[in-house]
């Protein structure tokens, strides 16, 4: 059955010149009908440079709009509607303003996982992997750092010159991971290395041996000549490193380290968004999309 829906996909995509984004937290099953995978804004940066009108993401909705906020011309279909991110939704536009207000001449800084209306709010954009080089670039040394308070602090601590406000949020499924479990799973593979996402608390990045995005955790891993590995990070990339390394061990550090969000999408969704009996397509006026549009333009000028 999923080889039947998987090529019926693949039929439709073709036939009506869809381009399928996947996030690397999505299923095996979708990961491998997709024609691009990887993190956000990578996604979005290829579906820029793609020659395609039509894009079918395969992720949450921040990602969906980012899509649509490089490249406004084009087609985007959220696959489920309801696949949102708690931490990208628990900041309001009017709580971003206050911060604003109580601390003014601030930078402020987003973490690309944030919606298209906080955007607008802001003067940069970081990544996980390129927040370090951000902020250190950035001239104003007094900055607002949202929404993330565990990459804020992993930042925070490695750039001690800026002065640095953090917005208490952040990844409910990263921020639950705890140091007990860790040593749980450096005791059950001892010769293992561990690999984490700086989404978890500072007592958990503290016990890594790489702290990096979803991307520098899978590089790493594959270039590596250490054959296993504790992965900090959404464990799906688990099931995946497994099947691109064969020769190497995964384990997840959590089995509770799971996006339900992530994995609200299913193949029949994107079999239904492609027939055009599901999905969501994804709307931004004019000016939200130039204005959320700056502070990414703003992180790609810093590099």
């Amino acid at each position: 059955m999923i080889k039947d829906i998987q090529e019926e996909i693949i039929r439709l995509k073709k036939e009506k010149n869809f381009c399928i984004l996947a996030h690397s937290y999505q299923s095996r099953e979708i990961v491998e009908i997709a024609d691009f995978v990887g993190d956000s804004y990578a996604l979005s940066v290829k579906a820029a440079k793609a020659e395609y009108d039509n894009f079918l993401m395969c992720g949450v909705r921040f990602m969906a709009e980012t899509v649509k906020i490089l490249s406004p011309d084009k087609k985007v279909i959220l696959s489920n509607s309801t696949a949102g991110c708690p931490m990208a939704e628990q900041l309001t536009p009017a709580e971003l303003s206050a911060m604003k207000k109580k601390y003014p001449g601030y930078a402020v800084v987003a973490y690309i996982n944030t919606t298209a209306e906080l955007k607008t709010l802001c003067d940069v954009c970081v990544t996980s992997s390129s927040a370090l080089n951000v902020v250190k670039k950035i001239e104003n040394d007094n900055i607002i750092f949202i929404p993330d308070i565990n990459l804020g602090r992993y930042v925070k601590k490695m750039l001690p010159e800026k002065n640095i406000v953090l917005f208490n949020g952040g990844c409910p499924r990263h921020a639950a991971v705890t140091a007990e479990e860790v040593s749980a799973a450096k005791a059950m593979h001892p010769s293992a290395l561990f690999l984490v996402h700086p989404e978890c608390t500072p007592d958990v990045t503290a016990m890594a041996d790489y702290v990096g995005s979803t991307a520098g955790i899978m590089d790493y891993a594959k270039s590596s000549d250490v054959k296993e590995f504790i992965i900090g990070t959404e464990n799906s990339i688990v099931t995946h490193l497994q099947f691109e390394c064969p020769d190497k061990k995964f384990y997840p550090v959590s089995k509770n380290l799971i996006c339900s969000d992530m994995k609200a999408t299913t193949l029949s969704d994107v079999l239904d968004a492609l027939k055009g009996e599901g999905g969501e397509e994804i709307i931004l006026d004019k000016e939200t999309i130039e204005l959320a549009r700056k502070s990414i333009d703003e992180m790609i000028r810093l590099g």
